[in-house]
């Protein structure tokens, strides 16, 4: 699995964050960083949630 995110899209709303921390964060400069754009398997899961939660569709996910 990769992560991409469209920052052109991205509000750095934190919805992410808060399903996958160990993947996204949202720093003090007020930007989303994608820590792990390729999660282990384990994650899978919570990366898909934050896919299908992100109020702007700025997250991407591939095989």
């Amino acid at each position: 699995m990769r992560i991409e995110v469209d920052y052109d899209k991205c509000q750095s709303n934190a919805v992410c964050e808060g399903l996958a921390p160990s993947v996204f964060e949202v720093r003090d400069d007020g930007f989303l960083y994608v820590i792990n754009e390729n999660p282990p398997e384990d994650l899978h899961s919570a990366v898909l949630a934050a896919q299908a939660q992100c109020p702007t569709q700025a997250i991407s996910v591939s095989d």
